[in-house]
């Protein structure tokens, strides 16, 4: 089976509503924008480039649900079976009978849990942990400049595509292979 060889076009762009508008107009022409680097997030881009729906919410819901499930099962197994105490006239016969006094360190370990494993989960999929390679291709990405990376083909006209980018007011385009 012969792998098809795929070419990087990127286009840098000066503004970020030309940059909107050029994605538009490159997806419209039946190519795919495979990444846009951008200084800050740019509204709309997604939905523009006709990426799913994030999953974010279902993750913060299953590591806050992780975070109440540690501290029921810390506070049982602190207070009420390992070291039992009398505070303030309250019995330590049961968690249940105990639990109004527990609340605080379930919301604050639910939160604890949810907000540090969904960092945690953003920086590994989307691969910017700690020690990985940088992906930006053009550093002045960082400071005031849009790029877009669009995969062409074999079968793509790129100098079709490269016309749609410069007419999109891309200020530079370059091809790479991948």
């Amino acid at each position: 089976m012969a792998t098809e060889s795929t070419k990087i076009v990127n286009a840098l762009f000066d503004d970020d509503d030309v940059l909107l508008s050029g994605v538009k107009q490159v997806r419209e022409k039946g190519y795919h924008v495979q990444e846009v680097y951008s200084p800050f997030p740019i509204h709309g881009l997604d939905k523009a480039m006709g990426l799913k729906e994030t999953r974010i919410a279902i993750a913060a819901f299953l590591y806050g649900a992780l975070g109440l499930t540690t501290a029921i099962s810390m506070t049982y197994g602190m207070l009420i079976v390992d070291w039992p105490m009398n505070i303030g006239g309250k019995p330590s016969f049961t968690w249940a009978e105990n639990m109004p006094a527990f609340v605080p360190i379930m919301f604050e370990l639910t939160v604890f849990f949810a907000a540090h494993l969904m960092v945690w989960t953003f920086f590994f999929r989307n691969g910017i942990y700690p020690g990985c390679k940088a992906q930006n291709p053009d550093p002045r990405t960082t400071d005031d400049k849009f790029l877009m990376e669009v995969s062409a083909t074999a079968d793509d006209n790129q100098d079709e595509l490269i016309a749609t980018l410069k007419t999109a007011g891309a200020i530079e385009v370059s091809v790479n292979d991948n």
